[in-house]
C-alpha cells in the first residue's frame, strides 16, 4: 500500500485528528462516536492499523499525527491525475473546471502557482 494512500474511514479519521491534535485517545473515542457513528472498538482498531502503517502514533494516550494532511492530500491527488487523466495535468483541469468560469481572483492564484512550479 502507498505511504499516504487512506480509505475513505481513514481519511475522515484523520481529518478529526488534524483538527484535534494532539488528543487524549478517549477523547478521539468519543468525537469519533459523535461524528463518525463509530463504538470505541472501531476507532481503535483504526488506529493500531495507522500507527501500523507509520501515519500516526499513540504514546501515552496521547494521538498525534505523524504525516501532515497537505501530504495526504498532494497524494491522492496525484493519484487521481494519474489514473483517470494518464498523468496529463492541462487535461485535468479541462475536466475538472468544465463550463465554470475562473473569477479573477482564482485565476490570478492559478498563475501564481504555476509560475512558481516552473520555476
Amino acid at each position: 500500500m502507498e505511504p499516504y494512500k487512506l480509505f475513505d474511514a481513514e481519511y475522515r479519521f484523520m481529518n478529526i485528528l488534524w483538527e484535534l491534535e494532539p488528543v487524549n485517545s478517549t477523547q478521539l473515542c468519543r468525537v469519533c462516536q459523535q461524528r463518525l457513528g463509530w463504538k470505541k472498538p472501531t476507532t481503535y482498531t483504526v488506529l493500531r492499523k495507522l500507527g501500523e502503517r507509520g501515519l500516526v502514533q499513540n504514546r501515552d494516550a496521547t494521538v498525534t499525527a505523524l504525516v501532515k494532511r497537505e501530504q495526504v492530500q498532494q497524494y491522492e491527488s496525484q493519484a487521481v491525475v494519474e489514473k483517470a487523466f494518464d498523468g496529463s495535468l492541462p487535461g485535468f483541469l479541462t475536466a475538472f473546471l468544465g463550463k465554470k468560469k475562473l473569477t479573477q481572483a482564482e485565476a490570478e492564484e492559478l498563475k501564481r502557482i504555476i509560475e512558481e512550479a516552473t520555476k
